[in-house]
């Protein structure tokens, strides 16, 4: 008799039953268990937030790694806990140092799954923590990494959350690897959309917003489909719109199709600037005074200061303003502020801009020649590393080179000791007198350094076996036609200062040819190199003609009559 040992179908499904409400049983009890957890942890954040507002505090919950524990409860789902701690990073999130350990544990990662939420009140403060986080370079490259752009880009249309949104997407913006991505969300038809139809003063922060993804050659394209661009122009002559202005001229620096589009407002924008008159402008609103106080190191932003140089390089342009310009003595204050942002390139490169401008007039050329230093800090931004800089700098020396002369020689010397730099270094760095070695130096009776004469004036260095100046004959002939013994063919047979056929005609023959063993025709023998070869008194034969490796003199030097060189070397 077989007995089967599985269980039958009603034990099984009763086994499975009570398994079930085990399970469901003790789910229970862990949930409650987890929400009063929760419940502990959101008393005892809540207090430690409290306790914070102390920073020496604050300090020492760092140390006690409180910011890796509030990481870790991210992972909850209760929503009243999440806003206590996250309420707990906003605050944390002010101080670099946190912002760093906040970074190292990938609080970004985190946050995603946040945005968006439900839950209006949690999904404000998320994006109140992530706009304080925005302002480090490395958690906005974090932002684009874990899709949170496109998630921002939808809660535009949220009212509650919008302008909070518009600062986020402001700050990624400002990275240039950044604005490509925003070709692959809605934003840009979503704030075109929002600006053509908002009021006379759309909000700053959409218009800089703007302005940034203007400046991308694609966002740029996008911005200008349909009847973009010509919206844009006509609502910023409407309401003489300066920010918008700038937006368009952001996107009139592409090359490419956006470019052509602006052949249709040439004449618009070209009315609008002539009718400008710079010097009413100057006196009517009193700009001058404004312009000196704005330029001080440190008395605006940098963007603000930016911005006032291009209006006093475009002023420039007009002669008079110019000279009132220059009279108020801004060109000092434009001196100081090169020297206090001098690793700023755009800002020295828009100062050096406006000198060139106010070369070009006479009124105020002088000014910038004789009475301010300005050639001299133009001739040490001479050789910037940056190639714009180099270019505005070399044109305004040439006009400063052509109308004095003084700082056309101080110019010029400027530029062969950059040329010859190297040289000058070597040189410049030879010891002194008191340093240097007597044996260095010739005595007296004897010439100099061959760096301290022509050359040209040292015919003796082409004659090695002697030379003998009276055979020279007032320099018409070249050396390659003289030997130790005088000129070639010296006697009736050979005119002096006729050029034989070819140069190697005073080298025929050579080793083993010609004239019996290397002789010349009109000379003594030659080694295969055309050199001459000493003969001995009694023999025809050159002495220490033998090949193998060069011999060494009594005196120590190397071969034969100074050469130092053997016959047989390679």
């Amino acid at each position: 008799m077989i007995i089967s040992l599985t269980p039958s179908v009603p034990d099984a499904e009763k086994s499975s039953k009570k398994m079930k409400e085990e399970y469901e049983k003790s789910f229970k009890k862990f949930d409650g268990l987890v929400k009063k957890q929760e419940q502990l942890l959101r008393v005892a954040y809540y207090l430690l937030l409290n306790l914070a507002e102390d920073l020496k505090v604050e300090m020492k919950m760092k140390n006690k790694n409180a910011i890796k524990m509030l990481v870790k409860s991210l992972e909850r789902d209760n929503f009243e806990l999440l806003i206590l701690v996250v309420s707990f990073f906003k605050k944390l999130s002010i101080f670099v140092e946190n912002k760093t350990e906040m970074a190292e544990l990938n609080i970004i990662e985190k946050l995603t799954k946040l945005v968006p939420c439900e839950h209006e009140d949690l999904l404000n403060i998320t994006l109140r923590l992530l706009l304080n986080l925005s302002f480090d370079p490395d958690m906005r490259s974090k932002m684009i990494k874990f899709g949170l752009l496109p998630k921002l880009v939808s809660l535009l249309n949220n009212e509650n959350h919008k302008l909070i949104v518009l600062c986020i997407l402001y700050h990624i913006s400002m990275d240039d690897k950044s604005k490509s991505m925003f070709t692959y969300t809605d934003c840009i038809p979503m704030v075109m959309r929002m600006m053509l139809e908002s009021p006379e003063n759309p909000d700053i922060e959409l218009l800089s917003l703007c302005i940034n993804l203007a400046a991308n050659k694609r966002t740029a394209q996008i911005i200008c489909e349909g009847q973009g661009l010509k919206m844009l122009m006509k609502r910023s002559f409407k309401f003489r719109d300066s920010l918008l202005m700038k937006m368009i001229r952001n996107i009139s620096e592409h090359d490419g199709p956006t470019k052509n589009l602006f052949i249709d407002y040439i004449s618009d924008l070209a009315e609008a600037v002539l009718n400008l008159d710079y010097e009413l402008i100057l006196k009517e609103y009193q700009l001058v005074p404004w312009i000196k106080k704005r330029l001080q190191p440190g008395a605006a932003e940098d963007d603000l200061v930016l911005q006032v140089i291009i209006l006093v390089g475009t002023v420039c342009n007009d002669d008079i303003s110019a000279k009132m310009l220059a009279e108020s003595n801004i060109i000092h204050s434009l001196i100081e502020l090169l020297n206090a942002k001098q690793e700023d390139d755009e800002m020295v490169c828009q100062i050096v801009y406006v000198f060139y401008q106010m070369i070009f007039h006479e009124s105020t050329r002088e000014v910038i020649i004789k009475d301010t230093q300005a050639p001299a800090y133009l001739i040490d931004l001479m050789h910037d590393k940056n190639s714009e800089i180099r270019k505005v700098c070399d044109n305004t020396l040439d006009i400063i080179s052509e109308f004095d002369e003084e700082w056309a020689k101080k110019i010029q010397l400027e530029k062969f000791r950059w040329h010859n730099s190297q040289w000058l270094e070597m040189v410049e760095s030879r010891p002194g007198d008191e340093m240097a070695d007597p044996y260095m130096y010739p005595e007296e009776g004897y010439e100099g350094y061959l760096q301290d004469a022509d050359i040209l004036d040292h015919p003796d260095l082409f004659y090695p076996d002697g030379y003998d100046p009276a055979l020279v004959m007032d320099g018409h002939l070249t050396p390659e036609y003289i030997d130790e013994n005088g000129v070639y063919g010296y006697g009736n047979e050979y005119e002096p200062y006729a050029r034989p056929d070819s140069n190697m005609g005073f080298v025929n023959g050579g080793v083993g040819g010609g004239y019996g063993r290397g002789m010349d025709e009109y000379g003594p023998p030659l080694d295969q190199y055309g050199r001459p070869i000493q003969l001995d008194e009694y023999d025809d034969y050159p002495q220490n003609y033998h090949y193998g490796p060069p011999e060494v003199a009594d005196d120590g030097e190397e071969g034969y009559g100074g050469y130092g060189y053997h016959q047989g070397m390679r």
